[in-house]
């Protein structure tokens, strides 16, 4: 099937690693140009490069910026869209990942959900805010935000209030931005094996005795494929939902997570 994204205009923020990367190489695979927009100008070097040489004829812009700062967000869609004239797809996936056991009630902060959500909510916010006048202006877009299984799972009161948030903005644009041709969708990926993840699963199996093997078996435990998730399976998805062919899916949420388990959802 053809996406038709040959020559779409992407912005990918956390694109330097994990999941950004991840959809940043999938949609250069389809033809599309991208933008890789993170906050260490070194990673995203790192993290164009990569992509380049996977591919000589990529066309990959890099944009370094903080997604907490509305002015540097604003500053990196207009030098994308200086260089290519516009922006076709916004993927929201910068965010710091859920690492280790959450806090109890007793020991969460403020400053702790307040930082998750400005990030991960505000952020996305930001961006879409920036990106969606251009989008409206053509008559078309695609807006995917990366938020995850949490949203669907207590165990983390900052992480779920996170999640869920997403998904409400999520639904809220579709409906502002639908009828100028803009789709935006959310996927809730679980645990994904990133680069991150040897580190994570070393320094788990460290801290309870317990092997590698038997850490990787818990993480995966909540989901119906008993496997972690790779990256670039959810990128599949996230490509797809990017894509022109993809315009009857808008205001929804995608599991992207390998199944959760025991959940029934209708």
């Amino acid at each position: 099937m053809d996406l038709q994204l040959r020559g779409a205009r992407a912005i990918i923020t956390g694109g330097s690693r994990g999941i950004g990367l991840a959809v940043a190489r999938g949609l250069v695979a389809e033809g599309a140009r991208v933008a890789l927009l993170a906050r260490d100008p070194r990673r995203l070097d790192a993290a164009a490069a990569e992509i380049r040489r996977a591919c000589p004829d990529a066309e990959v812009f890099t944009a370094a910026a903080d997604t907490t700062d509305d002015a540097a967000v604003r500053g990196a869609v207009d030098r994308v869209v200086a260089a290519w004239g516009g922006v076709d797809v916004l993927v929201n996936a910068a965010a710091e990942p859920a690492t280790g056991t959450a806090p109890p009630l007793a020991e969460l902060t403020d400053g702790d959900v307040a930082a998750d959500f400005d990030t991960k909510v505000l952020g996305y916010l930001r961006c879409a805010r920036a990106v969606a006048p251009h989008m409206t202006r053509q008559g078309s877009g695609r807006i995917v935000n990366i938020s995850g299984l949490a949203a669907l799972r207590t165990g983390s009161v900052s992480a779920t209030i996170r999640n869920v948030a997403v998904a409400a903005l999520t639904a809220n644009l579709a409906d502002e931005l639908g009828p100028a041709g803009v789709g935006v969708t959310v996927v809730h990926p679980g645990v994904v094996e990133t680069e991150r993840t040897p580190g994570l699963v070393a320094a788990r199996a460290a801290a309870t005795r317990l092997s590698e093997q038997q850490v990787r078996a818990q993480l995966a435990g909540g989901n119906s494929l008993r496997r972690i998730v790779t990256a670039a399976e959810v990128a599949d998805v996230v490509v797809f939902l990017c894509s022109p062919r993809a315009a009857a899916v808008t205001g929804d949420a995608i599991g992207v997570a390998g199944g959760n388990r025991g959940a029934v959802h209708y």
